[in-house]
């Protein structure tokens, strides 16, 4: 697993600086999304958190870093939305089917964001970009944890060499949403999406 980037500050309170980043977060997602993260100055970024360009390089050193923190705090909500859905005690089938529709309510909550990475994240230096893409594979091991207990318990049918593979396939039906949205929305509403999906995976898995 690739180290997370430690970004220096000038400020000592951890506090102060976890609450000033995610003001800069906020700002700069917005920004990002609406100019594109090579048409956004720093100096627009530390206006629109509230602060000054002086005090916005206390807690960043560059644009770069901002855009890293940005990646990194979109990773943390959609691992939160999928942690969530991991319960004791029920098949892996139950939980799969919880987690794909988590999944997808978190990709819907957070598709402007989504995206962003993918449009973004060439701009990262290659080191950081390793461990923002190391964020993505994590997300594809959720799913290839819950298909392993799924077919532990048998209540899964899918052999050992397909289990990464079909991991892959859910995690791009998620991203699906966010990058087919403007055809997908004319036809389906996320419910039936999810409900359709769920059941074409599930038929596979379980009606062999």
């Amino acid at each position: 697993m690739e180290q997370r980037k430690s970004i220096p500050s000038m400020v000592k309170d951890p506090k102060l600086i976890e609450k000033r980043r995610e003001q800069i977060i906020e700002a700069a997602v917005e920004l990002f999304i609406s100019k594109g993260f090579h048409k956004t100055t720093t100096r627009e970024i530390s206006r629109a958190s509230g602060f000054s360009i002086g005090t916005l390089y206390e807690y960043i050193e560059s644009k770069e870093d901002v855009l890293y923190l940005v990646c990194d705090a979109i990773h943390a909500g959609v691992e939160k939305g999928l942690q969530e859905v991991l319960v004791n005690g029920v098949s892996g089938a139950v939980m799969l089917e919880a987690a794909i529709e988590g999944f997808l309510r978190v990709m819907d909550q957070m598709q402007d964001r989504v995206l962003l990475i993918y449009q973004e994240i060439k701009s990262l230096p290659r080191e950081t970009m390793r461990y923002v893409l190391a964020k993505e594979e994590e997300i594809t091991g959720f799913f290839e944890e819950i298909l392993h207990r799924g077919r532990r318990d048998g209540s899964l049918q899918i052999d050992e060499n397909s289990v990464k593979l079909m991991a892959h396939n859910i995690v791009v039906l998620g991203e699906m949403w966010t990058f087919r949205r403007w055809s997908l929305r004319k036809n389906y509403t996320l419910d039936e999406f999810t409900k359709m999906q769920t059941s074409l995976i599930l038929r596979e898995l379980t009606d062999k």
